[in-house]
């Protein structure tokens, strides 16, 4: 029997391999990164060394809750800044999976649906959510968010650091 997946461990590993180049060029400190199918099937990780050891955990609950709630942990994250009482009844149907921070980016293909989801852990959340955003753009998909966060956009997409 041959299944089809929504995302290629070809793919995946491609977008593995360029978060951890763009975050070894702006110096971040050591990268967990994971990427997930649309039905949340591990595709492909690798943890630097230096890595924690939770780091798995955390990067793969930002793309498990962002394909879980369908946008990206950013947007999760900001959705329910107001609403802790939903944040923990998140939290508890989700067995503690979802991480509502940023650098969980959803994968787009070109007709717009959604494939996948990269989850990054190891540096601040939103450098993590750069490196994602990088990753995929560079692999000819589109993301979710579509630009990384304005408290810090890295060197190599948008030229200069805030």
């Amino acid at each position: 029997m041959r299944l089809i997946t929504s995302l290629p461990l070809a793919t995946a590993s491609e977008i593995v391999d360029e978060a951890l180049r763009l975050g070894r060029s702006e110096n971040m400190l050591p990268l967990t990164v994971v990427v997930l199918d649309a039905g949340g099937k591990l595709i492909a990780a690798k943890s630097e060394d230096g890595s924690g050891l939770i780091r798995f955990d955390i990067a793969f609950g930002k793309a498990w809750g962002a394909l879980g709630m369908g946008m990206s942990s950013r947007l999760i994250r900001d959705r329910l800044a107001s609403r802790p009482v939903f944040q923990a009844a998140l939290a508890t149907t989700s067995d503690g999976r979802l991480i509502p921070v940023p650098g969980g980016v959803l994968i787009e293909n070109a007709a717009g649906e959604v494939i996948g989801a990269v989850g990054i852990s190891g540096d601040t959340s939103e450098k993590d959510e750069f490196c994602a955003i990088g990753a995929i753009q560079a692999a000819g998909f589109a993301s979710e968010p579509a630009t990384p966060d304005a408290e810090w956009r890295g060197s190599s997409l948008s030229g200069h650091r805030s």
